[in-house]
């Protein structure tokens, strides 16, 4: 068999393992395939790069531009998962388990490519909230915006997902504009070098936006300065050895850590035997414990069942887990494969063992089980492990040691204040899950337990068919949690992006936040437009073009003829007495929709030309009524461009409609799709 030479890609350059390297072996057979890392890596020069070249090059660009980038990657990956499949089999993977870790990688860097392009601006500042106004008449503002950060991002991935583990960090980071330097486990690392392999030669990358290191980091971490950020996966004793290093303290280098975790499922006290949610909940567990043979960090390694119904649990969950078929990860007949070595099935028999001083198994014998197609002592297999904890008030290690493997323990409780109490023993999780169809119970549980998971799971009869299960971190949720969890958030859409930039507050007048912002807001200059705004095409428009109409006067006859057209007979436009009794109206006043209806016949152009649709209103606020005999008028100023393709773009309008004596009446925003 020929040994694969896993390589690292750094400053432009292959390098071949050398000084150092160690030799990985196949989970299924225990024969060597693999070897990787190299001492000698500089990697000063790789830092230097990611800083000098990448960070340049992918700051030139918009978040658009990144965005579209992110997508050529999915698609160049995804025509590509049969290769990456292959080779991941040599992990212990099942075809079902390459689905979660590769289909569900490129999947999570198509989300983020999808959101950069419908929730970023096409343009190099991210606006972070409001304007806020911190003078009386407007002509000092302030405003939060973000920023690349001007360093790189290490990425230190754990052995389970060696594809999903790197792009869900690697989408949002290279969204923000930052290079990334990515340290797969060496375990699993050869798929990862694949993956890498075909993003650079896609081409799709600019010179410096990626690179790798298969093997050891050696004293990059001591190297990192306040701009480079340390995202981390992985145990918490390796996640503790690593923030503690002195230059990520002293230079407060931003630490993001998703670590061990004693996530949990709860069954609810409504979910009894033959219960649709009690079913469910089996289903999930058992699912859960052999995926990925365990390795997940959000299974679950905890069950939480009302006291009556443990046993029932323990039955159920037994006959699924016996028809569970662990063989070679190829056979179509497995469903559940190898761990990823023989270290790693050593630590879980050790982390099982010390489980077992407080529990008894009832499920599993690691010394007793089939294996189809592979030699069980050859390969790192285990079957899966019940165990059943008695007095879970007295424990303590079955609430503190994660067999990262498939093992779980169930416990009772006696009321939701007790599984409250259970599931927070864990002391941080990613994840806990809660299987009722009682929304008084889900209340609770997050009123109660909330400050103690990352991610609370609800799913019931209702929700079961489309709900994508306890274990699936998804790219628009955080995937992070509190204490023992790490303390870090991971996606989460934007949110995730914002790990990798600077949140800044900016002050200053209306036109220089509308230069930074490339946002005109109000109060900023506005510009003259050569001709009704309507009729110019989306790059012919300037920010802050505008147009102020002339006025219109309101009658009785107007409110009248619109209540009765629309059938919005309100008493405050109908009724003149009743109206008076309304401490926020003088009498009969104009409908708000009336004004708006109004406002759109005295700015629009009602000849053919470039706005090809009208797609929303956002922001609509009423600040005056208006009575009949009132006048009002129009300003209609460009507010925001956003280029949607190479056809037309949005066009975000600021419409302003202000009575006789110039005072406001009614705000809002306009959007169009104006061609290009």
């Amino acid at each position: 068999m020929t040994i694969q030479q896993i390589s690292s890609f750094a400053a432009g350059e292959w390098i071949a393992p050398g000084a150092g390297a160690r030799n990985i072996a196949s989970a299924v057979t225990g024969e060597v395939i693999a070897t990787a890392g190299n001492n000698a890596l500089d990697v000063q020069g790789m830092l230097d790069h990611a800083r000098n070249v990448g960070g340049p090059a992918l700051r030139k660009m918009t978040f658009h531009q990144r965005a579209k980038m992110l997508k050529a990657l999915s698609v160049h990956l995804g025509k590509h998962k049969q290769a990456m499949y292959d080779l991941s089999f040599n992990t212990g993977a099942t075809q079902a388990d390459h689905l979660i870790d590769i289909d569900g990688g490129i999947g999570t860097m198509f989300v983020f490519a999808s959101k950069g392009r419908r929730e970023m601006p096409d343009g190099h500042v991210y606006l972070d909230g409001e304007v806020e106004q911190l003078s009386r008449n407007g002509t000092f503002l302030g405003q939060h915006i973000c920023t690349p950060l001007k360093g790189v991002a290490i990425h230190i991935n754990a052995f389970n997902f060696p594809v999903w583990g790197m792009l869900e960090k690697l989408a949002p980071t290279l969204l923000a504009g930052v290079p990334a330097i990515v340290k797969p486990a060496t375990n699993s690392c050869y798929v990862t070098e694949l993956c890498v392999r075909l993003m650079l030669e896609s081409g799709i990358l600019p010179n410096g936006a990626l690179q790798l290191v298969s093997g050891g980091l050696g004293d990059m971490l001591d190297r990192l300065t306040m701009q480079d950020v340390v995202s981390f996966t992985g145990s918490a004793d390796t996640a503790l050895k690593l923030r503690a290093n002195p230059v990520i303290l002293e230079n407060s280098v931003r630490f993001v850590a998703e670590q061990d975790s004693l996530n949990c499922s709860v069954l609810g006290p409504d979910a009894a035997p033959g219960t649709p949610e009690f079913d469910l909940f089996v289903k999930e567990v058992q699912r859960e414990m052999t995926t990925k043979a365990g390795q997940k960090c959000t299974a679950i390694r905890r069950i939480i069942a009302p006291e009556p119904h443990v046993q029932a649990v323990i039955e159920a969950l037994s006959a699924r887990l016996a028809k569970t078929t662990i063989g070679d990860p190829k056979l179509e007949t497995t469903r559940m494969g190898a761990l990823v070595s023989a270290s790693q099935k050593r630590d879980v028999l050790e982390k099982a063992a010390i489980i077992g001083h407080e529990a008894e198994c009832v499920f599993g014998n690691p010394d007793d089980f089939v294996v189809d197609g592979a030699d069980a002592d050859k390969g790192a297999f285990l079957p899966p492990m019940l165990f059943h904890c008695s007095d879970p008030d007295a424990a303590l290690r079955v609430h503190d040691t994660e067999a990262f493997g498939p093992v779980s323990t169930i416990m009772g409780y006696r009321d939701t204040d007790h599984a409250i109490e259970l599931a927070n023993r864990g002391q941080g999780s990613l994840v806990a899950s809660v299987i009722t169809h009682d929304a008084d119970v889900a209340r609770k549980f997050v009123m109660g337990a909330g400050a103690y998971h990352g991610r609370l799971y609800f799913n019931n009869r209702d929700s079961m068919k489309e709900s994508t299960g306890h274990g699936s971190p998804l790219p628009h949720m955080v995937h992070g949690g509190p204490g023992r969890a790490g303390g870090g958030e991971e996606m989460g859409g934007v949110r995730g992006v914002m790990h990798y930039m600077q949140r800044t507050a900016i002050q200053g007048s209306p036109d220089i936040l509308t230069a930074i912002g490339e946002r005109w807001v109000p109060g900023a200059a506005e510009v003259n437009a050569p001709a009704h705004p309507f009729t110019r095409r989306y790059h012919d428009l300037a920010i802050g073009e505008t147009i102020h109409t002339a006025p219109r006067t309101v009658t009785m006859e107007d409110i009248e003829h619109f209540a009765e057209f629309t059938g919005d007979t309100f008493y405050a436009h109908m009724d003149q007495a009743a109206a008076e009794r309304n401490p926020f109206f003088p009498g009969r006043v104009a409908h708000g929709y009336l004004l708006l209806s109004f406002a759109a016949g005295l700015f629009v152009e009602p000849n053919e030309g470039p706005v090809l649709a009208n797609t929303g209103l956002d922001n609509l606020r009423f600040m005056k009524p208006v009575e009949a005999g009132d006048s009002i008028k129009v300003r209609l100023t460009v507010k925001k461009k956003t280029r949607r393709n190479d056809e037309y773009g949005e066009v975000r309008w600021h419409v302003t409609l202000t009575q006789q004596d110039d005072e406001p009446v009614a705000e809002y925003e306009l959007l169009t799709m104006v061609a290009y």
